[in-house]
């Protein structure tokens, strides 16, 4: 049996319409009564590729020598440091900081001790004492390969301080932590204090997003409002559908939370990319529904056709949708999964919701008669009629042109670079990142820098003096290369030994002589006790080079990974140390380089959906791939707009490629669904297409401008991913106008034949 006549028969009649409806308020009724909790965040370790297996030796590592970036840096100054009054007041910083609970320790020049050893003994004096002769210290610190640009700037206007919180923090604790800590250096009279570190990104992201999610939810409502009555011109044309689209987000973000998904940095596009894809599908039933009250039909029968004839093919666009989201899943990242998944799952939800609430209102609510609008109807007749006889006489340059710009289009896809930050999906004239790039520049880097180390086959171990001047070759490398802060490793022990044996001279911080080896070795377990951070293991077989770089984009740091690697093969002798890259950078950055591939894994499965359900629809594999091309143009034409614009691949433009082909080609589906109709009633190939054209490019028009309208919003963001998103989907549904009347109708001319053959 025929699935439209089937459903017209029986589901959209009143009495089941009524039904629908009372379901879908007791479900509403059900949510509110046991609301779920509305939990805000934002990790970014979200963003590490799961199944990598960079991840997993990360992991082993940090359970060995802890996390790399659970601190704080705080950077005291703005004036001249050597004074005892600021000195004081930095020293009382310090003190409160270290009393704070969840803080493990701080690191600073007013912590510091270093040893003297001499013929008496070991005896510790104050790297900076801030009751001695300042000025004398200020030459000494300054000058020191040690303490000058990691824990004071060069030129001493800045004192830094490193506080290191409790190890993974939660998102709950980091936010309690960074507020006690403000609320310390706000009572400060030091004139400038700068901060930055993982607990201060992730509450200021969360604060932003809060405030992000309501101006988008509340935006929405506004574009919705506006676009209705335009549409509608009456009361009960813009309140029918609000309710609706209401409802439907209403119900995907509470089985979000109920699911114990918190709304993150993708979560902010939800409201908006449900509510269009929803009014998208409404216009469509609308649309339907007031033509047949313009035929004379009443208003019982044309609820009843109007979403019986077109449920099957906006249940098609809302599938294809749902699974051009849900492809997202197929990545490796944890937050682009759960967001492909639960906004995937969503557009099913707002399909449901539109389809189990519509009829019901529009039986209680639609008025019987509606206002005579023949001119306006002829207008758009004429103009699409219009139109299509344009576009068949000029199809040689119509193909031409389409030609030439994909072509040109293919070019720029092969010049864009992948490129991703920590902070990405800020602007970079953001105060958060400007903040974080002050420690660049004063400080080598906020951003951890970490190399495993282990011994070789022919090393002893890591302390080994052949092994260390390996360890000496490696660090000269990372500072000169990275242009990074000073460097923590197994290496910068022995030398901290070697200076106190040598009376706490500032040219005894080298690698000792073998003859001083045996001497130093001594003292390996007390500085390992003392020291700030764990920087060997206990069998001194494995052991960490840490330290700090700025944030230069995973391009950049993909490049210097490159010359690592060379380096380590032509100047490092393996049988003596081997040093393997790891850190929650990397993995960030890997993260960002895999674009290609989870754009691609995306994007495949998103091509053979579409395939298939315009193979479904004609039994035909030539027109379903006929039916590819106008939706794999946009997203050419997308990536041309990329490198005209300078806009860089990385994980959150790569996901608008997915999004993008699984909401544009709802258009195709429409117009093929129509087409398909028109031939069931015997019409021929050629007038079939014509008689589509003219009736689906108004409604095809019209969900343009509204998904268009609804996604260009986004633009308005402070998110990165939110602002590409709106921008390059956007274009992306334009282009896919363009594509679907101008050469989709071409593309389909010369398939009469196999039409025809088909009918034989």
């Amino acid at each position: 049996m025929n699935l439209g006549l089937y459903l017209s028969q029986d589901m959209f009649k009143k009495r089941n319409s009524f039904w629908a409806l009372a379901i879908a308020i007791l479900v509403t009724s059900v949510i509110l009564v046991f609301p779920p909790q509305v939990v805000f965040d934002y990790d970014f370790e979200s963003f590490f590729p799961q199944d990598d297996e960079e991840l997993s030796y990360f992991l082993d590592f940090r359970e060995q020598f802890g996390n790399d970036n659970d601190y704080l840096l705080v950077a005291l100054g703005g004036q001249e440091i050597f004074e005892s009054s600021f000195l004081k007041e930095a020293e009382k910083i310090n003190s409160k900081l270290k009393e704070l609970e969840l803080v493990e320790s701080t690191v600073s020049l007013l912590d510091l001790k270093e040893p003297v050893i001499g013929a008496f003994g070991v005896r510790s004096r104050e790297v900076l004492d801030i009751d001695g002769d300042l000025e004398k210290q200020r030459e000494k610190i300054l000058n020191s390969a040690q303490w000058s640009d990691n824990l004071i700037d060069q030129d001493g206007k800045y004192l830094l301080i490193v506080v290191n919180n409790k190890q993974q923090i939660s998102k709950e604790g980091g936010d309690e932590l960074y507020a006690e800590i403000s609320a310390i250096l706000e009572d400060s009279t030091i004139k400038e204090i700068k901060t930055a570190g993982k607990i201060k990104a992730q509450g200021e992201f969360v604060e932003l997003l809060q405030e992000e999610f309501a101006f988008f939810l509340s935006i929405s409502f506004v574009l919705i409002v506006i676009l209705l009555y335009a549409i509608f011109r009456s009361f009960w044309g813009v309140l029918t559908p609000l309710l609706i689209l209401g409802v439907g987000i209403f119900w995907t973000l509470s089985l979000s939370l109920y699911l114990g998904n918190p709304l993150d940095v993708m979560s902010v596009m939800k409201p908006t990319i449900l509510s269009v894809i929803g009014l998208a599908a409404l216009v469509h039933f609308f649309n339907h529904y007031l033509n047949m009250l313009r035929e004379g039909k009443g208003k019982e029968e044309a609820i009843n056709a109007s979403f019986s004839e077109l449920i099957l093919a906006v249940f098609l666009t809302a599938l294809t949708t749902s699974l051009g989201f849900l492809s997202l899943y197929l990545t490796t990242v944890p937050s682009l999964k759960f967001f492909g998944l639960h906004t995937g799952i969503g557009v099913m939800i707002m399909f449901l919701a539109v389809i189990s609430i519509a009829p019901g209102l529009l039986y209680l609510f639609a008025p019987l008669k509606i206002a005579n609008s023949e001119r306006l109807t002829e207008r758009w007749r004429i103009g699409m009629r219009n139109a299509f006889l344009k576009v068949t006489s000029l199809r040689t340059p119509i193909v031409i042109a389409f030609v030439l710009i994909s072509i040109a289009s293919a070019i720029g896809l092969s010049e864009l670079k992948v490129n991703g930050y920590i902070l990405d999906n800020l602007p970079r004239h953001h105060a958060l990142v400007k903040e974080f790039e002050f420690f660049d520049d004063f400080f080598g880097g906020s951003k951890p820098l970490e190399l495993s180390l282990s011994v070789g086959e022919k090393g002893e171990d890591l302390l080994d003096r052949e092994v260390l001047l390996e360890i000496e070759k490696l660090e000269a490398f990372v500072l000169d290369n990275y242009q990074s802060a000073v460097v923590l490793s197994p290496l910068s022990l022995v030398k901290g030994i070697n200076k106190a044996q040598n009376a706490g001279n500032e040219n005894a911080y080298r690698l000792p002589s073998p003859a001083q080896m045996s001497k130093v070795k001594e003292f390996i377990p007390k500085a390992i006790e003392e020291s700030p951070v764990t920087l060997l293991s206990k069998s001194y077989q494995e052991g960490r080079l840490s330290t700090r770089t700025s944030d230069m984009g995973s391009l950049k740091s993909k490049e210097l990974r490159k010359e690592l690697e060379n380096f380590l093969e032509e100047k490092i002798n393996q049988d003596l140390l081997k040093v393997r890259l790891t850190g929650t950078s990397n993995l960030i950055d890997i993260s960002h380089e895999s674009v290609t591939k989870q754009t691609a894994r995306g994007l495949g499965l998103a091509f053979l959906i579409v395939a298939v359900v315009a193979g479904f629809l004609f039994r035909s594999w030539r027109i379903s791939m006929v039916v590819l091309v106008p939706n794999i143009i946009p997203l050419l034409w997308m990536c041309g707009v990329m490198w005209l614009l300078g806009i860089e691949l990385k994980l959150t433009t790569a996901i608008i490629f997915t999004v993008a082909f699984g909401i544009a080609v709802d258009d195709s589906i429409h117009f093929m669904s129509k087409m398909r109709i028109e031939l069931s009633k015997g019409k021929s190939w050629l007038y079939a297409l014509k008689r589509t054209y003219l009736e689906t490019g108004k409604a095809i028009i019209l969900t343009t401008l509204i998904l268009g309208s609804g996604f260009s919003i986004l633009t308005l963001s402070q998110f990165g991913v939110t602002f590409y998103s709106g921008l390059l989907i956007s274009l992306a549904l334009v282009f896919a106008l363009l594509a679907d009347l101008l050469l989709l109708p071409l593309m389909l001319i010369p398939l009469k034949k196999i039409w025809d053959k088909k009918q034989d």
